[in-house]
């Protein structure tokens, strides 16, 4: 459960490296954190070799009665992440409607992941959990391109198409939708992916607006652990201080995104030497040598918005 603003977010976290880095960046843009890890390993699952304990449902359950007992669970945010067991995801989702209970004002930021590429790496049966429980109980969700055609049973073969997709999953709850990555040709080129994004607003008047962005974002020939946790800590950031603005929120999110990757690229080819290819703990991500990218990125990673 991690804490922002005397709120929190309740993150789950099964690869053991997300709470990490969503707490320590949301710690660094002045959020207070509390975190429960999902899972307590003694290293992320990019390595060969892990050891831990997976927290159950049941165990998240005690420890959210803890907090309550002590009258401290008053939250402003929830984030939640990467889990393979529905009655996890059940208990994350009675937490948040609460939270909410207490906190109408409450944001949940969830990235639903599912898969990529065509493939689900979760169980089948976390897929209606997300579709009918938690999309609909979310203020901001991140899914990539396959789990948001999943999540609404609609593909997306050109922008038209992933508009039509944003807006079915704005209609099943969340007011912003950012789709992280996508399949559809880049203005600039295969050496670059896009990404979109669609922010709805309740106007003064009662009306709505919505603000809709796409992104031209460098493609990356490595794999890292974390990013999609960083991703979601930074939009929900990023979001809390351009609350209306999705297109600056994005440029400044996905600019922290591109600093941190490069800087963990170029520090991690430099370990491994001209031809040889970077192992895990050189890909570990630099978040500390990060800290003022984090805090006030250089925009290098510009939105356009689109109709």
């Amino acid at each position: 459960m991690i804490g922002v603003e005397g709120g929190a977010e309740v993150e789950e976290d099964e690869d053991g490296e997300g709470t990490r880095v969503s707490r320590e960046e949301d710690v660094v843009l002045g959020f207070e954190v509390d975190s429960i890890n999902s899972v307590q390993f003694s290293n992320h699952t990019g390595y060969s070799h892990w050891k831990g304990q997976v927290l159950t449902a049941d165990e998240l359950h005690v420890l959210y009665e803890g907090i309550k007992l002590n009258n401290v669970h008053h939250y402003d945010y929830v984030l939640t992440g990467y889990t393979r067991d529905t009655s996890f995801l059940e208990m994350v989702v009675d937490i948040v409607q609460e939270l909410k209970r207490a906190n109408p004002n409450l944001v949940y930021v969830c990235d639903p992941v599912l898969g990529d590429h065509g493939s689900m790496y979760v169980p089948q049966n976390l897929h209606p959990v997300y579709k009918n429980k938690v999309v609909p109980v979310a203020d901001i969700i991140t899914p990539n391109q396959f789990e948001a055609e999943l999540l609404t049973g609609k593909n997306i073969s050109t922008e038209k198409d992933a508009v039509e997709v944003m807006d079915l999953l704005h209609a099943m709850g969340p007011d912003t939708v950012v789709i992280t990555s996508s399949d559809l040709p880049s203005r600039l080129g295969d050496r670059f992916l896009v990404s979109l994004g669609s922010q709805r607003t309740v106007l003064p008047d009662g009306s709505r607006t919505t603000q809709r962005v796409r992104m031209e974002v460098h493609k990356v020939d490595a794999v890292f652990v974390g990013t999609g946790d960083l991703f979601a800590a930074m939009l929900l950031a990023w979001t809390h201080h351009y609350p209306n603005d999705l297109k600056t929120a994005c440029e400044k999110t996905f600019s922290v995104m591109h600093h941190v990757i490069q800087r963990t690229i170029s520090y991690a080819h430099e370990l491994a030497g001209p031809g040889r290819k970077p192992s895990p703990p050189q890909l570990e991500l630099r978040m500390v040598q990060s800290k003022a990218d984090i805090e006030d990125p250089a925009i290098v990673m510009e939105a356009t918005v689109i109709s």
